[in-house]
């Protein structure tokens, strides 16, 4: 069974078909967020260390670590801001983290201080990309975020997208990266602009699950994009991708309703031994007002093993649920 290794100093988790979902909070991304882009410019980290610690609290089993705050001389600016900011939250928190950026210089710099086995986000099938981007891989030993694209931008056909995603892992193969750390995206497109967005992700979980045999992640809320109620609609797709092969994903812990979709799915699927976190997460649910359900104050970490805004700009694949 595939299984994708990360950790912090203190903590290794598990992405794999046999684990929990692997939830990887996505909320310190400055892109698309003014005033998290403004304070961090400014040297505040305030709004990082609440998000950080907010992520975690609400059952994050990762967090995302991006500073892509300008793009004015990124190459330049980037690298010292993310690892910065990667100090800061690591200090924090005890959960691995995800390096986010498309600068290669804030990845190598990133890894360099980052404690632990981080997940690299993210490599492209783009040449420039795979030779930049796998002797870092390699050289740190962490795993990667695969994005299904290449010079060719988005293909709106899943075959192409796999096709793109094989490519990468072979690649990675020759650099002498085994498939076990490559964590494929295979670009979830919003259900409201492409009415079968849901079943081509669904379709092509299956493919990478059964031909490639790696593990996958997504920027969760892209499917939502444009449409009213966007969380209902991401609760709702949870269920579905898990079900087609989907072990981890980018999106926000501190949205209840998706959190508790979740945190069935792991119940239904069996990867919640004995309903224990579900038990220790809901056993004082009450619910609110009007009908609307609650969970407990502190719930439980979603993810096992213990305890993209950017992405959404460098694809095109839309904007996440704030």
């Amino acid at each position: 069974m595939t299984r994708t290794i990360v950790a912090s100093a203190t903590r290794e988790i598990v992405i794999g078909f046999d684990q929990p979902f692997c939830v990887i909070g996505e909320r310190i991304n400055p892109t698309g967020r003014k005033k998290l882009a403004a304070e961090m410019i400014e040297g505040n980290f305030e709004t990082v260390i609440k998000d950080a610690l907010e992520q975690v609290a609400a059952g994050a089993t990762m967090l995302d670590v991006n500073a892509g705050v300008t793009a004015v001389n990124p190459n330049e600016t980037e690298p010292p801001l993310l690892v910065r900011t990667l100090e800061i939250v690591q200090g924090l928190v005890d959960v691995p983290l995800s390096i986010d950026s498309s600068v290669t210089a804030a990845i190598e710099a990133g890894l360099r201080v980052a404690k632990g086995r981080p997940l690299v986000n993210s490599v492209t099938g783009e040449e420039e990309k795979l030779e930049a981007i796998l002797p870092l891989v390699k050289k740190y030993d962490v795993p990667v975020v695969a994005i299904s694209n290449d010079e060719t931008g988005i293909s709106m056909d899943p075959d192409v997208r796999f096709a793109v995603a094989k490519k990468i892992v072979e690649r990675a193969m020759d650099h002498g990266i085994k498939p076990h750390d490559i964590v494929v995206d295979p670009l979830v497109m919003p259900i409201g602009a492409l009415g079968d967005a849901g079943r081509q992700v669904f379709a092509l979980l299956r493919r990478l699950r059964e031909e490639l045999k790696v593990n996958t992640t997504c920027g969760l809320s892209n499917i939502s994009f444009g449409l009213p109620h966007r969380h209902g609609i991401n609760a709702g797709f949870i269920p579905m991708v898990i079900g087609a092969g989907m072990t981890s994903a980018i999106m926000n812990p501190c949205r209840p309703q998706e959190m508790e979709a979740v945190r069935a799915a792991n119940v239904l699927n069996g990867t919640d031994a004995n309903c224990t976190n579900w038990i220790m997460t809901y056993r004082d649910h009450k619910p609110a007002e009007g009908g609307h359900a609650v969970a407990a104050a502190q719930p439980a970490a979603a993810g096992g093993g213990g305890r993209r805004g950017g992405r959404a700009a460098r694809a095109g694949a839309g904007a996440r649920a704030e």
